[in-house]
């Protein structure tokens, strides 16, 4: 149960967002990672969906304060090469029976995703608390989440897909939402023309994101 509960508090340490990013070039690792530490988003998300991501998170894990991830990890071989290369967790965007079990041996956390009732309870069998609601909007969104509470009120999600500033705060004014995954603070164009200003106040925005009404 250990990796339970440490994904728990590094959901915690991500609150309110977590940046999901998409890094072609891996000298982008280090000033992207400094701009969202800088804006108060210290726990990040780097998906699997480039051909090098896994260099672009070894630059990201030199940033101090950074705490970093990967993304779209689909295999038991993508999870044991992150816990090796020093990651501190890794996100799944989905739920089968060798990932589950794959993350419960695992040396780093992992975050299954899910988007059904019995999918929860797969995760449960396999001692999880923490789940990725993907994608979000399509699953049900808000509506779903306030369902699942009634079940699971002791399960806790960071919901992703279909995320933005302009219903952030709906999903964080849930008692099941420890935090939110997004990807418009750090779009691509910002991290192609190489604008870490512009990002890192995207991060501050971001944070402000559970006081609005």
């Amino acid at each position: 149960m250990v990796n339970v509960d440490r994904m728990g508090e590094l959901l915690k340490q991500a609150y309110p967002v977590m940046p999901v990013l998409v890094v072609e070039d891996p000298d982008h690792g280090i000033p992207l990672a400094t701009a969202l530490v800088s804006g108060g988003l210290p726990v990040l998300e780097v998906t699997l969906r480039t051909d090098r991501a896994f260099e672009v998170i070894e630059k990201m894990l030199q940033v101090p304060g950074a705490i970093v991830g990967a993304g779209t990890v689909t295999s038991p071989d993508q999870l044991s090469r992150l816990g090796q290369m020093g990651a501190h967790f890794a996100v799944s965007p989905g739920s089968t029976p060798a990932m589950l079990a794959a993350g419960k041996a695992s040396s780093i956390p992992l975050l299954p995703a899910v988007a059904t009732a019995s999918e929860i309870m797969l995760g449960l069998e396999y001692g999880y608390s923490c789940f990725k609601l993907f994608p979000a909007a399509v699953a049900g969104g808000v509506a779903a989440l306030k369902a699942f509470a009634g079940p699971f009120s002791a399960i806790r999600f960071c919901p992703t897909g279909g995320i933005d500033q302009n219903n952030g705060a709906d999903y964080l004014a849930l008692d099941n939402v420890t935090c939110v995954g997004g990807s418009w603070v750090a779009p691509k164009r910002l991290i192609a023309s190489q604008d870490w200003a512009a990002i890192e106040q995207l991060a501050e925005e971001a944070r402000m994101l559970i006081a609005k009404p």
